[in-house]
């Protein structure tokens, strides 16, 4: 791999040198401020990078500033970039990972840690198949082709106010766990139908799709300050600064009023019908570990479990209206 590390003191590039350098064949290129890893990268002489390390508190520009900056280039949507900060603050995590980063790691970092979490990037990089879609790719030519995106494949929805990628936010709830700060909840929202909606679209029109119903859900979200991922099968995982309870068939139904008034059509004309069922809220109250992004899992079976549940009832509906004109 080769890493770009930006930090403004010297001691913390050597190190991470060194500790990267036992990794394996990497390189790292180092610079000191924002201004200059922005130069670096407009050098053609400069590899294409494949994971970013990155302070916050930096003299001229800081760190989530880069972060957005690298995320509207197309070379480095999905690129992994992990913050290496003293800050600890909980603002300043949610700042970061709603401008795209990958991973928060708090200085003095366990030199340990940090390997293992490098050595992770690595293997992901080699293995991943997430695929960036843009909410501003709606306004794109029609396009015709069949769907290539396979249904269980996980989806980063650019240009949706708090979407982030699943390892995002995989990592998100994990670090809120070891931190204690607690008083945060998962639900999952599950698109009605997806197989068939799969099934019978363009990718162009299923990507829309994914889109409009992100946005949908951002919206409905909008007062909780929620992390938001497409984790694929048409499921929607979603991190909420709320520990009170809340009623997730309410908030699927203001999900689904928002997606009547969008009034989405397929390539020839014909009304898409994309709603959506939302499962139970599971709260982080004292769950650590890997007991936390067990929940996500709880979050996203409750999910699918109410949009099949939902699926039964309008079959069992249509049966019996059936029945009573016999």
């Amino acid at each position: 791999m080769h890493l770009l590390a930006v930090d403004d003191e010297p001691t913390i590039l050597e190190l991470l040198q060194l500790i990267i350098q036992t990794l394996g064949d990497h390189t790292v290129i180092t610079a000191a401020s924002v201004a200059e890893a922005l130069e670096i990268l407009e050098k053609p002489e400069t590899p294409a990078i494949d994971c970013f390390l990155i302070d916050i508190q930096m003299p001229d520009t800081d760190g989530i500033s880069l972060c957005e900056t690298l995320r509207l280039r197309p070379e480095y949507q999905l690129t992994p970039i992990l913050m290496l900060t003293a800050m600890t603050d909980k603002s300043y995590i949610d700042r970061a990972f709603l401008a795209g980063a990958s991973d928060y790691i708090t200085k003095p970092f366990d030199i340990d840690n940090l390997r293992g979490r490098i050595q992770l990037i690595d293997d992901l990089s080699r293995n991943s198949r997430q695929t960036v879609i843009s909410a501003k790719s709606s306004a794109s030519p029609v396009k015709t082709e069949a769907t290539t995106l396979a249904l269980h494949d996980p989806i980063f929805v650019q240009d949706v106010e708090g979407c982030i990628t699943y390892l995002a936010l995989e990592n998100y709830v994990s670090l809120m766990s070891r931190k204690k700060l607690f008083g945060s909840s998962i639900i999952g929202f599950t698109i009605r139908d997806i197989e068939e909606l799969h099934r019978k679209s363009t990718r162009y029109e299923y990507e829309c799709i994914v889109t409009d119903v992100a946005e949908a859900i951002s919206i409905a979200l909008e007062e909780y300050g929620a992390l938001i991922s497409y984790a694929g099968n048409g499921t929607y995982l979603c991190v909420l600064e709320c520990g009170t309870q809340l009623r997730p068939d309410a908030l699927a139904d203001q999900v689904n009023m928002t997606l009547r008034g969008m009034e989405l059509y397929s390539n020839d004309g014909t009304p898409i019908s994309a709603f959506v069922s939302a499962g139970e809220q599971v709260r982080l109250v004292w769950k650590s570990g890997q007991s936390a992004v067990d929940a996500l899992a709880t979050a996203h079976e409750s999910a699918e479990r109410e949009s099949g549940r939902h699926a039964r009832n309008l079959e069992d509906f249509w049966y019996d209206k059936r029945s009573m004109n016999i």
